[in-house]
């Protein structure tokens, strides 16, 4: 099978904007290693959620990619106004 590559902050944005595309989303890379992001995002999608669903939404975005190429995410979210 082979290593598997890290996900780029821009590729992590895409699949969250794919699911979500109005939302404003900031990803940091944290140890410079592609594999410890963290990522806070704002969507008019999360208004009236809780945090945990928030975070499902966006674990859904990213599907099996969580895991595999992306190895740590810290997730931030909030409801867009």
């Amino acid at each position: 099978m082979g290593d598997i590559m890290a996900m780029t902050a821009a590729e992590i944005e895409t699949l969250i904007r794919q699911k979500l595309p109005d939302s404003v989303i900031d990803i940091t890379d944290l140890a410079g290693d592609g594999n410890h992001y963290q990522a806070s995002i704002s969507s008019a999608e999360f208004a009236g959620k809780s945090k945990l669903q928030q975070h499902k939404m966006v674990y859904d975005a990213l599907g099996d990619r969580m895991g595999g190429e992306l190895h740590a995410l810290s997730i931030k979210t909030t409801a867009k106004t």
